[in-house]
This record gives structure tokens, sequence and C-alpha cells, in this order.
């Protein structure tokens, strides 16, 4: 096809032209050097058994075989063609010799035969062992299905611990820092998420429609988790169901299961399908820049483009699983103060939902028993980022409550002491 009328320049152009698409892709970011080679549309030659070209000569010789051919076949497990190559491989259900590897054909056909099967893990999963904390971890299952768990455990005692009610929410090594728990390090595409239904509050494989959840939005570029001892309530501005998430955006992978102190840097506020999904972004303590890092303005100055990228993930990142995309109330982060004014919001619907008598818990999770008694509530893992002992991230009855509110340290200690701790 030659031109277009509604071309603006180089009317006579052909549209079809391979080189159209190489000089677009030449133009992306993070292309150059790489070389962009352009090809045009090929056909099998029933003759010598290659893709090429189609010889307008002898179209008898050639097959067309389309994507949505290649789905079909693929699907109904296409087995190699006999010596004689029919002119209908859908009808013969074969694929020709030289179309494809053998090996490659295998990996396509297992794809398209399994796809639907919530019980296979496709190709384009990471398939190597998850990068868990093992100092103060129990991983159980196979990583990326639905058995897959990893419980956090106190190596005193040996016991399990919840990382959602017996972790502190201020670290107990600075007062202006917060404790986050890692579910998914940076780089990983499987969405794990603590349970907050199951004894002890693993951290599970996320599920929906009864298959594992990854992001199919290229990988993380940040490390995610959670704050203990928040929750965003639903009867609150429609709040997510979830204690509140952190974005984590240090240099390297943080170890699912660790327990890292961050500054809170400000928040963006994402609305996902309808529900108040409030996002913190953090720095590790023990980050390069930590000690020049505390605004997102100071974070543009280290990580240019960093702030760009990460509305572009929150917005976009279920576009590629067919979903609309998501909305966020503003398109600029707030400030570290009014971040932790949103963090001292979710503490305290927390506080009211493990409240004894409380009416808030209509949705089975597994909350503290009202012992009033943490003594056994001690731990001895280590964080493996920042080489530090951990056993005063676990709340006992006589540690503060976890809000920070005025500095009234006397008031957090009754409220801690009034809603008690699970022991452990």
């Amino acid at each position: 096809m030659k031109g277009s009328s509604e071309a603006v320049a180089h009317k006579d152009d052909d549209l079809y032209d391979g080189n159209h698409g190489r000089y677009v892709l030449t133009m992306s970011p993070g292309q150059y050097p790489m070389d962009i080679i352009p090809f045009q549309m090929v056909v099998y030659d029933k003759t010598d058994n290659t893709m090429k070209s189609k010889d307008p000569s002898r179209p008898d010789d050639f097959i067309e075989i389309s994507g949505s051919k290649m789905r079909a076949l693929a699907k109904a497990g296409a087995k190699p063609c006999p010596k004689e190559i029919p002119s209908d491989l859908l009808k013969a259900n074969c694929v020709p010799p030289g179309f494809m590897v053998p090996k490659g054909w295998d990996i396509v056909c297992s794809y398209y035969q399994n796809v639907d099967n919530p019980d296979w893990i496709p190709y384009s999963v990471e398939m190597s062992e998850p990068y868990v904390s093992k100092q103060t971890t129990q991983k159980e299952g196979r990583y990326g299905s639905e058995a897959f768990k990893l419980t956090m455990i106190n190596q005193q005692t040996g016991k399990s611990i919840s990382p959602w009610h017996d972790l502190s929410l201020i670290s107990k090594k600075d007062s202006s820092l917060y404790q986050m728990v890692t579910e998914i390090p940076m780089y990983s595409t499987a969405k794990m998420e603590m349970n907050k239904n199951m004894i002890g509050n693993p951290i599970m494989q996320d599920i929906k429609d009864n298959k594992p959840r990854f992001y199919t939005y290229g990988t993380p570029f940040f490390n995610y988790g959670f704050l203990p001892q928040t929750w965003e309530d639903p009867a609150y501005h429609d709040g997510d169901n979830d204690p509140i998430d952190v974005i984590e955006i240090g240099d390297t992978p943080l170890e699912m299961g660790s327990i890292i102190d961050i500054r809170v840097l400000g928040a963006l506020k994402l609305i996902d399908e309808g529900e108040t999904d409030h996002k913190i972004i953090g720095l590790r303590s023990d980050d390069t820049h930590f000690s020049s890092i505390h605004n997102m303005n100071d974070l543009e100055k280290f990580k240019p483009g960093v702030k760009e990228r990460l509305i572009d993930w929150l917005l976009n990142y279920k576009t590629t699983d067919g979903k609309p995309q998501n909305q966020l109330s503003s398109m600029e982060p707030t400030t570290p103060q009014e971040a932790i004014s949103i963090i001292n919001d979710v503490n305290k619907f927390y506080m009211d939902l493990i409240k004894p008598n409380s009416n808030k818990n209509s949705y089975g999770f597994y909350l503290p028993t009202n012992s009033g008694s943490g003594s056994g509530n001690t731990w001895s893992g280590q964080n493996s980022n920042n080489n530090d002992n951990n056993n005063d991230n676990v709340l006992s009855s006589s540690s503060s409550s976890s809000s920070r509110s005025n500095n009234d340290n006397s008031k957090k200690s009754k409220i801690n002491d009034a809603y008690g701790v699970r022991p452990v």
C-alpha cells in the first residue's frame, strides 16, 4: 500500500515498509545502541522447508502460517507433518519441518495447552528459588504456586510470629523510622501477600480467580511490603482492608520476610478498582544516600526519574492483564508529614480492629488474643541487610504502642497493655 491521504509528509511512502517500525523502535528510550533489523512478512516454502518472502511466480508452493493458525496448532498439540506437506495444516494438525525448532515448538504447545491450568507456571514466570530471609523465616511449598508459604519464626522458641501483629510499627533503634516487612523483593514478578486469615499471618502467593498472580507490566524496580499494626478500614473512604503498603526505593532487592527500618518520604493515594490503597514511599536506613534523602525532592536529586517511573507503574501495572488504568488522587506524592499522618490514622484503625469485643473483624482475620501478656515475645532473628539484632522488633507487654501521636509515651504504653499481644 502506497501513501495515505492523511499523511503530512512523505505521502508516497509504503506504509508497510518494515523500516518504519525500525525507525520508531530506534527512537525508544533504552534501545540505543541496539541494532534494530527490519523484516517483511514471510511464508513457508514447501520446496525447501524454509520461511521466506513469497515468490509470486509459484504461489502453490507457499503456506501462510499466521499467528492465529500457529496458536490453534499449538493448542491442538500439532505433530510434524508427513513428507508430503498438506496445504491445510489445521485439518492435518501438523507443522511442517523447518517452521520452528522442535524444542521451541514443544514450549509453544506446552504454553497454549496449559495456560488455563491454575497449577501450571508459564515460562515467563521466574523459576528460581525465592530470595527469602533464611535467618527469620521458614519456607514451604513451591514458589509461584498456591502452596507456597513463608512463615516468620522466633528463633529462640522455634514458634511462629505474626508479621502483622507481633512486630512494632516504629523502630526501636530510631523513633523517627518505621519498620517495613518485605513481601515482594525488587525484580520479582510473583505477587506475594501476607495472609490476614491464616494462623501466624504467613506470606503467601496472592491468588485471584483461582490462579496465582504475577506482575506482567515488567519487573518491579522497587521492594514492596507493608507496615505492621496498620489497617486500611473499608468503612473509612473505602479502604482496601489491608495493612498499609510500602514501596521501598533503595538500590538492591530486600529478602522476602526481612524487617527493615525505613524513612518515610511521602505517599501516593491509589484508587484501585474503587478501593483506597495508600502507598507509603520509603527508603531503607542502610541506603548509600540515606543521610541526604528526607523527602521526594531529595529523592529526585539522587535518583532522578524515580517518581515518574513509580507513578507510571501504579497507573498501568494492571493494564497488561486487560484491566483499565488505575487512578491516583494526585500525581504528586505527599510530604513526609502528611504520609506520617496517614500512617497514624491506619494504626488507629488497626487498634480499633483488635480492641476486645470489637465489631470490626467481620472478615475472619487472624488477630492477637487479649492475653495482656507478651513476655514471650522476643526474637533472635537478624536483619540481613542492616546486620542488626532484631530482638527489639517484636512487641512485649512493656513496649510502647506503635502509633506516634504527640509523643505521649505514657498513653502509648497504656494502649498497648490494654489490647495485649499474642504470646509466642
